[in-house]
């Protein structure tokens, strides 16, 4: 096939794709940070002023300005964002529902429980600039909502001098308890840390820029994030029966976010792969978005060909990626073929701006090769699954005591050996004496 227009490359290409932050972001990103935890509202303000524009009275909406601007949104968009919110909510009730608590017996009179208690706290973050993405709120503040997170805090950025009224109105539908216009570091800061005027969370979701995303990262550890992303990406695999315009439709719908985003194809056919790329090429003139999506692609477009689908899922399996798609002639094989993706997409009558947009599962999904160790965003990310134990019978508690009382001197924790002592003496008949710091039954 021509490589002309495409470099076709090889499954060594992989891991070069995993990039981090560039030095000068994580340069930035420290400063900014620090700066907030130390100086709290003055700091937010002149970066905000420094990089949005953007220095209002109060960086919090009020109620009566949340109302002034969700009635300058139009009717039928209102109508939109409600019957998206319900797609998301319904899943999440969905995967909440799924979550059980239990509680079990073990030994006689020993119970082990389970319990999941949402955070009391979270910040959620939506895009704005460029791409505004109101559909973030919906998977961060309804999602935190429907697990039962108390307080919801949802930020974004100014839209020329103004809060962005669609944004606004998918926080609010979405349940948010509060609503800032703030956006980049500083706004991230702002609530993982706390100010004089915003109180801090325990956890921050959603997507943004590589400034944000470094941000989180950063502040892991004394907030809880929802996992670490970068540019999206998609993959695709098609074996003969794919349409190849569709294909090409299908990668460009993503290519669009960016210059960095990655968009592969992997297809055991020459003539899909070959027509494909003709039909990008085709394609890219007439998209408003075809600068960016046109950088994409041949920065970090790849057509591979395989000689079959084992080989395409083993490759695509390697590369983990965002989002991944089949257009195959059974695509529910790769439910029971493929472990490593975020989310996956099976046929050509489902593409990935569903799941973006209206569908309802999470769009905020694991990147950079993220996706072998962790899925995206969820309901049960907001929930902390917590274990309770009570011993009710004498009998078991001595039981236990002995044992962890040699288990303990093993490891050479006298301290925890004794506390075993301490039930077996009580409860069962066996004699304290530690003049030796030994134990054993009378």
């Amino acid at each position: 096939m021509s490589t002309t227009s495409k470099i076709v490359k090889g499954p060594d290409t992989v891991e070069a794709s995993r990039t981090t932050s560039r030095p000068e972001i994580v340069d930035i990103v420290a400063e900014v940070i620090a700066d907030v935890r130390q100086n709290g509202d003055t700091a937010v303000r002149r970066w905000s002023q420094k990089f949005d524009g953007w220095s209002p009275e109060s960086f919090r909406l009020g109620p009566d300005r949340i109302a002034s601007v969700v009635s300058s949104v139009p009717g039928t968009v209102l109508d939109d964002l409600r019957f998206v919110q319900r797609q998301v909510r319904g899943f999440a009730q969905a995967q909440r529902d799924s979550l059980t608590d239990f509680e079990v017996e073990t030994l006689p009179g020993v119970f082990l429980g389970q319990r999941n208690i949402p955070i009391s706290a979270a910040g959620a973050y939506v895009p704005g600039g460029r791409y505004p993405l109101t559909a973030s709120a919906h998977m961060t503040v309804l999602t935190a909502k429907v697990a039962g997170v108390g307080r919801v805090a949802a930020t974004t950025p100014p839209d020329r001098g103004a809060p962005p009224p669609v944004s606004i109105a998918a926080m609010h539908l979405a349940g948010a308890d509060e609503i800032y216009v703030m956006g980049g570091v500083q706004a991230v800061a702002a609530l993982a840390l706390g100010t004089e005027t915003i109180s801090a969370v325990d956890m921050l979701a959603g997507p943004g820029n590589a400034y944000v995303a470094e941000a989180k990262r950063q502040l892991f550890g004394e907030v809880g994030i929802d996992l670490f992303a970068g540019p999206t990406e998609v993959l695709i695999v098609a074996d003969e029966t794919a349409d190849p315009f569709v294909v090409a439709t299908d990668l460009l719908s993503q290519a669009e976010h960016g210059p960095d985003s990655p968009a592969v194809l992997i297809t055991t056919s020459e003539e899909v792969a070959t027509r494909t790329i003709a039909c990008v090429e085709e394609l890219l003139p007439g998209l408003p978005t075809g600068e960016v999506a046109g950088r994409a692609w041949r920065d970090r477009g790849e057509v591979i060909v395989v000689p079959d689908l084992d080989a395409a899922y083993e490759l695509a399996d390697q590369y983990a990626s965002e989002h991944v798609q089949i257009l195959t002639a059974e695509p529910r094989e790769a439910l029971h073929r493929m472990r490593n993706y975020g989310a996956l997409f099976l046929g050509d009558k489902t593409c990935v701006p569903y799941g973006d947009k209206v569908i309802g599962t999470n769009h905020v999904l694991p990147t950079l090769g993220a996706a072998r160790y962790t899925g995206g965003l969820w309901v049960g990310k907001y929930l902390k699954t917590v274990t309770y134990q009570e011993i009710q019978d004498a009998t078991s508690s001595a039981e236990l005591g002995e044992v962890c009382g040699r288990a303990s001197r093993i490891e050479n924790f006298e301290g925890h050996a004794r506390s075993g002592d301490v039930r077996s003496a009580r409860y069962g008949s066996a004699r304290l004496d530690w003049t030796d710091h030994t134990f054993g039954r009378a």
